[in-house]
């Protein structure tokens, strides 16, 4: 049986790594359109996994970070998360970056979802790992770029940060979407 996407799927000619920046390289990508077969170039950046961890604590808090962030000019709420070392699975990347950035460790872990971020332009994935009954064990190992503070705040305050965008990263919005998921189903919200 023929795939239905095939006529969608450009045939990659050619990848040229342009610039490595450390936390990604740059790619030149040509590739030919799949319908008409003319050649087009592309940006692609290659950038390894992420992973976010929603951390609840024994009293359902959820451990929450202040960071900058220089694309943005300003400091966001967000969960702890990072990058996936070469090597080193997406469940053991959780459990450094949670320890890493907060102290705090879990005993309970449970991957709620995997999303790709912005496939327009990168080919990596996020994890998204929930910590259950999560504590302070350790003291914090930032990275030299790293100025974090951690705090707590109970689910229902978490729920009003995402509702009036106290909480706007996309993808720690994504991180609790599918903790809702998770939790329950998606529907229709009530009309009014």
């Amino acid at each position: 049986m023929a795939d239905p996407d095939d006529d969608l799927r450009w045939r990659v000619l050619a990848r040229t790594a342009v610039h490595d920046y450390r936390i990604f390289r740059a790619l030149a990508v040509r590739a030919a359109h799949p319908r008409t077969g003319a050649a087009r170039d592309f940006t692609v950046l290659d950038t390894p996994d992420w992973v976010n961890v929603v951390a609840l604590t024994p009293a359902d808090e959820v451990v929450l970070i202040r960071q900058y962030r220089h694309g943005a000019e300003r400091v966001h709420v967000e969960i702890p998360g990072g990058m996936v070392d070469p090597g080193e699975a997406h469940a053991a990347a959780a459990r450094r970056e949670l320890a890493e950035e907060t102290g705090y460790t879990a005993t309970t872990w449970r991957h709620v979802g995997t999303v790709e971020p912005t496939p327009a332009i990168h080919g990596n994935r996020l994890y998204t790992w929930l910590a259950l009954d999560a504590v302070v064990t350790t003291a914090c190992a930032h990275d030299p770029g790293e100025v974090i503070t951690t705090f707590t705040a109970p689910l229902a305050e978490v729920t009003a940060m995402l509702r009036d965008g106290r909480i706007d990263h996309a993808l720690v919005v994504a991180a609790f979407a599918h903790l809702a998921l998770a939790a329950g189903e998606l529907r229709r919200p009530d009309r009014g």
